[in-house]
């Protein structure tokens, strides 16, 4: 990182010498512009109007333009001799919780570092101040011909400056987005919500910048003299017919995609169990069929005697009456041949019983009777 300005912050009666050095850069992907008809560049020149003549950076100057077309010229020795006591210094004018600064303030953030041995005592005693006190320092400087203000906090044991626009430079947001009195429901709301927390958080690293990447795809593409790219088609979006439906579909399709990537809880699937293992036959016999598939005879016979019942008992007629006499009858009968059975069997019973009780007797006294033979 290279330095692009050298100045001290002012911390009270303290003053650390510090270097400047621009602590974002862009991946952004530029462009010249050329002749369609034969591809040379197109340049810019600086041309004086009075003399129509290119000029080279050195013999250029700064001027203020009035309303009449004046131009009064300004030179960097008048700007530096400017009584303003930010003009080499970064000057701290108070310590505010980091929620008091607007992130619509927010402009470039720079590295400040201690510029020599003697200014890391300061350094340090400042980026541990801010470190322990959970502040950032709101501060004035100037800048490439102006005032600035900034915000000082520390970022991995480095005091990081903010560039922050002044109050009066942020717009108001009263004609910016009118509601027109529109209202939105709880259930909407909970929608919402459902989706917010599906949707969960990322880590910021992950993310990068596709149209750059799809851009330089391009421009290899064509350097080799294969064709471009494919443009992926472009999804139906845009218009808003029904929100509660967009709400549930697009809380759906984020718990499937969060299934898909392993990163939270998709939708449940059953699948059999393959055969050849314990108990695989059983569940093959007994395994349900699929949803929307056939029903089976019996279940569809069972269904329709169920509705043929039902509908018979919604109807009181006559002949309603005389079936359910004659069933009554039936089944009066079938319950006496079943008790007729039943006494039948169990008389068969007993005079088995009693025949074999007489058989046991007849059997003793012959045995009694062979005995007293058998002493005499």
């Amino acid at each position: 990182m290279r330095s692009i300005w050298n100045g001290a912050i002012s911390f009270g009666l303290v003053s650390i010498p510090i270097k400047l050095m621009n602590a974002t850069e862009s991946h952004s992907i530029s462009f010249r512009q050329i002749h369609l008809d034969d591809g040379g560049r197109i340049r810019y020149r600086k041309v004086c109007e009075l003399e129509d003549t290119e000029v080279e950076s050195s013999e250029i100057g700064k001027a203020y333009e009035e309303a009449d077309g004046t131009l009064i010229p300004i030179t960097d020795e008048d700007l530096a001799a400017l009584p303003l006591p930010t003009a080499r210094t970064i000057e701290i004018v108070a310590f505010v919780p980091a929620d008091r600064i607007d992130p619509l303030q927010m402009d470039t953030a720079y590295y400040l570092s201690a510029n020599g041995v003697p200014a890391t005592k300061p350094y340090v005693l400042l980026r541990e101040a801010l470190k322990r006190s959970k502040k950032v320092a709101v501060a004035k400087f100037a800048l490439r011909g102006r005032e600035r203000l900034g915000m000082l906090r520390v970022v991995d044991d480095v005091i990081a400056m903010h560039g922050l626009l002044w109050p009066d430079e942020i717009r108001a947001t009263d004609d910016v987005a009118r509601d027109d009195g529109v209202t939105v429901r709880d259930k909407e709301l909970d929608l919402a919500d459902a989706l917010m927390d599906t949707l969960g958080g990322v880590d910021l690293d992950t993310l990068h910048d596709d149209y750059r990447e799809a851009v330089e795809e391009l421009i290899t593409a064509k350097a080799e003299g294969h064709e471009a790219p494919a443009a992926p088609a472009e999804k139906d979006g845009g218009k808003v017919l029904d929100l509660m439906a967009a709400l549930e579909k697009s809380v759906s399709a984020a718990k499937q995609s969060r299934g898909a990537d392993g990163e939270g809880d998709g939708d449940a699937k059953v699948h059999p169990l393959p055969a050849g293992r314990s108990g695989s036959r059983r569940s093959a016999r007994t395994a349900p069929k699929e949803v929307g598939g056939k029903k089976s005879t019996s279940t569809a016979k069972k269904t329709t005697a169920k509705k043929t019942a039902a509908k018979t008992a919604t109807k009181k007629t006559p002949a309603r009456k005389s079936t359910t006499k004659t069933t009554n009858k039936t089944a009066a009968k079938t319950s006496t041949g079943s008790s007729a059975k039943s006494s039948g069997s169990s008389t068969a019973s007993r005079t088995a019983a009693k025949k074999t009780a007489a058989a046991k007797k007849t059997s003793a006294k012959k045995t009694t009777a062979a005995r007293k033979k058998a002493s005499a």
